[in-house]
């Protein structure tokens, strides 16, 4: 299918995607910095020292490059179409948790996590025109 043929909400939908996903990816990279560092010591050069750790760095690029995916978003589509999607970012945590940081995520979660996986389809689906 052509891409000509899709609505506007439906094309933005990767880029909201890729934004959600920078930004789950930022909160591993933070926290596997934070482990790196052997946790938040407030001392200024511990401070120094912490934001410099690779993890660290890298979850704030992806800040800084979710930033900029979400601009494009939202160039292309209403805000209270996009921003619902952010939920998405639960479900994306919660799985890049399990799998890089061996977090365990009990069945109750997964089930709420299906709640906002449900929600965020029907608020997308009542965007179509």
């Amino acid at each position: 299918m052509s891409t000509a043929l899709l609505s506007p909400n439906l094309r933005a939908i990767p880029l909201i995607l890729l934004g959600v996903l920078l930004n789950a990816g930022a909160q591993i990279l933070l926290k596997k910095g934070l482990q790196a560092a052997g946790g938040l010591d407030l001392a200024p050069r511990a401070l120094v020292a912490l934001l410099l750790q690779p993890g660290i760095l890298g979850g704030l690029a992806c800040y800084a490059v979710s930033v900029v995916v979400w601009l494009g978003a939202l160039s292309r589509v209403e805000v209270n179409f996009a921003y619902p999607f952010l939920a998405l970012g639960f479900v994306a945590n919660a799985l890049m948790a399990q799998w890089f940081l061996g977090e365990q995520v009990p069945a109750t979660r997964w089930l709420a996590l299906a709640v906002i996986v449900l929600g965020v389809a029907l608020q997308a689906w009542s965007g179509r025109r």
